[in-house]
């Protein structure tokens, strides 16, 4: 691929997060929305008409057939990345694709047939990699400065509200598309090795009382192959008055030492009125003077700017294959409540 002068993107998914590419895409230098679609058309012309968008569109194809994007970023709900990455990829366009990869196994293998096939470029945004804290212990980890990585524990947890209120598809997924995708990825990335078995148990009841059918939380020990062990916490029934949506929970044992993470009460700031406390998010979506500069935002960044460098991304497509996967065995764990091997293609 040659480099770029200039990367046009076509949007596809009008909601939060999908403003949220498009106002990145808007503030960085070398970058630039060209189009969005939504099946909801409306909400798709109010996302363009905030954000300086010119093409909208209700269907991929339209977007595919009618705008000049170089790249598609598919911010729809996770159970339907698989065909609309395919249908950009076999018209050319290079791909972010929100996490996760896919939620089933024929369609991570689809996509990635299609990716390979059509020569195009590929990122699943599994964000918290560029998350300062885990970023800072992984340069410790790479610098040898904790030996070997031998056990770990990871919480990543939402309030409530977030299934009830924030995703209106919340019953047609899981709190480990959701969430677990963030915590294996980065446990993967953190061991440098890959999960070989997994042992889960789940619980259900009070998200279904709310009239949304999924599981409020997961426990998961995983077994890497090079020995590592490591506890993965995944749950949305948090209660709503927690002052941060995310509760973030790390610790990492290594041979010659230790590292403690607390991302959500990071304690660097609060607001504190007579109706609550608050803890501002300062790490992941965070804005100064207006302009995007969280952690979840560079990870979108740096898909721009690695098309414009020709640079690898910094996490490779099978990555994002492999987190799925493993997670199609930790949920076939909980439901036998037994161990799983983690069959990779």
């Amino acid at each position: 691929m040659k480099t770029m002068n200039q990367v046009k993107i076509g949007i596809v998914g009008a909601g939060t997060w999908g403003e949220n590419h498009a106002r990145i895409y808007q503030a960085h230098p070398f970058a630039k929305a060209v189009a969005i679609c939504d099946q909801n058309l409306d909400k798709a012309k109010a996302v363009a008409a905030r954000t300086g968008i010119d093409a909208v569109y209700n269907n991929i194809d339209d977007l595919l057939k009618e705008s000049d994007c170089d790249a598609v970023a598919i911010v729809t709900p996770d159970f339907a990345h698989a065909d609309l990455a395919i249908a950009a990829a076999t018209a050319g366009r290079h791909l972010l694709i929100e996490k996760p990869l896919a939620t089933n196994a024929n369609d991570v293998y689809r996509m990635m047939d299609a990716i390979e096939k059509y020569k195009v470029r590929a990122m699943v945004d599994l964000h918290n990699r560029w998350s300062p804290p885990f970023q800072a212990a992984w340069q410790s980890i790479q610098a040898g400065e904790m030996g070997e990585l031998y056990s770990g524990y990871f919480r990543l947890n939402d309030i409530k509200w977030v299934a009830t209120d924030l995703l209106p598809w919340a019953a047609q997924s899981s709190i480990l598309w959701f969430l677990g995708s963030h915590s294996l990825d980065t446990l993967r990335w953190l061991f440098d090795d890959e999960v070989k078995r997994v042992y889960a148990v789940s619980r259900k009841g009070l998200l279904q009382k709310e009239g949304i059918n999924t599981e409020d939380i997961y426990q998961t020990t995983l077994e890497f192959h090079k020995g590592g062990i490591a506890q993965m916490e995944n749950g949305w029934i948090t209660p709503d008055r927690n002052p941060c949506v995310n509760d973030i929970k790390c610790t990492l044992l290594g041979t010659k030492g230790q590292i403690n993470i607390d991302a959500s009460s990071h304690n660097l700031i609060q607001k504190v009125t007579q109706e609550k406390l608050e803890v501002p998010d300062i790490l992941v979506q965070n804005h100064i003077f207006g302009q995007p500069k969280g952690f979840a935002f560079e990870s979108i960044r740096s898909f721009i700017d690695c098309l414009i460098t020709d640079e690898p991304f910094k996490l490779t497509l099978q990555d994002a294959a492999n987190t799925s996967l493993a997670i199609l065995a930790i949920m076939e764990s909980a439901q036998k409540r037994a161990p799983v091997d983690v069959t990779y293609g």
